[in-house]
């Protein structure tokens, strides 16, 4: 049976978002973090980003979440899983999620430079695609973008 989300679940998931995000932050990476749940509220995975330490322009948190998922489920259709992720996705992560067929997407900050959900582009849920994907965002919206604005201020100040 699938759990019903509710706030207090999804913001719950949006802290261990938050949790993976600080990881990142720590080696240096942009602080944006990520989890996947099952349909049964089992984390399948998490993802940070990690482009800078893989070298590797596509190692958003999203997409890390997302191939971790796929192989604990052994499958690349995530159907009925539940992405949180700290940040509004960009268009390759928007895509990355509609081609794993995620039910369901909970986000906290929206990105007015980048996001490709409701920000800047909508790249999910145009009505000619195949799949649609459920839309939760602005959860703990703050916090998550409290955490960026002071990691790049602490860019800034150490350049000066």
């Amino acid at each position: 049976m699938d759990p019903q989300p509710t706030e207090v679940f999804d913001r719950t998931n949006i802290q261990q978002a938050l949790l993976q995000a600080e990881l990142a932050r720590a080696t240096g990476e942009v602080p944006v973090g990520a989890v996947i749940l099952h349909r049964d509220g089992t984390v399948l995975a998490r993802g940070q980003n990690r482009v800078i330490r893989d070298h590797d322009p596509s190692a958003h948190a999203e997409i890390v979440a997302l191939r971790a998922a796929g192989q604990a489920l052994g499958n690349y259709r995530l159907e009925g899983c539940t992405l949180y992720v700290t940040l509004e996705p960009c268009a390759m992560c928007a895509g990355a999620m509609i081609h794993a067929r995620i039910a369901r997407l909970v986000f906290g900050a929206f990105d007015p430079k980048a996001g490709a959900v409701v920000s800047v582009l909508q790249v999910l849920n145009h009505p000619r695609l195949n799949h649609q994907i459920e839309l939760t965002g602005g959860v703990m919206a703050e916090q998550c973008g409290d955490q960026l604005r002071r990691f790049f201020q602490g860019r800034r100040e150490a350049r000066t």
